[in-house]
């Protein structure tokens, strides 16, 4: 049986403290099948790991519900 993860990245604006990467972290953490989320702040990506492929979507309502924005 294989192990394989799932990863998406993406980039995230307006975040710019160590609250901002917790709230981005726990509002995406939060979505069904996500394994880890890895924020880092100087760049903005965000990359979502999961044992299946994550909602684009959801990943984007979860950032935007910790009051960010996914940029294009």
């Amino acid at each position: 049986m294989s192990t394989a993860a799932y990863t998406a990245t993406y980039t995230v604006t307006g975040m710019t403290c160590g609250h901002c990467v917790s709230s981005v972290k726990e509002e995406v953490g939060q979505i069904e099948g996500v394994t880890a989320v890895d924020v880092d702040l100087a760049s903005g990506r965000v990359t979502v790991t999961g044992e299946s492929p994550i909602d684009d979507a959801k990943v984007r309502a979860a950032v935007e519900e910790a009051g960010y924005e996914v940029t294009a």
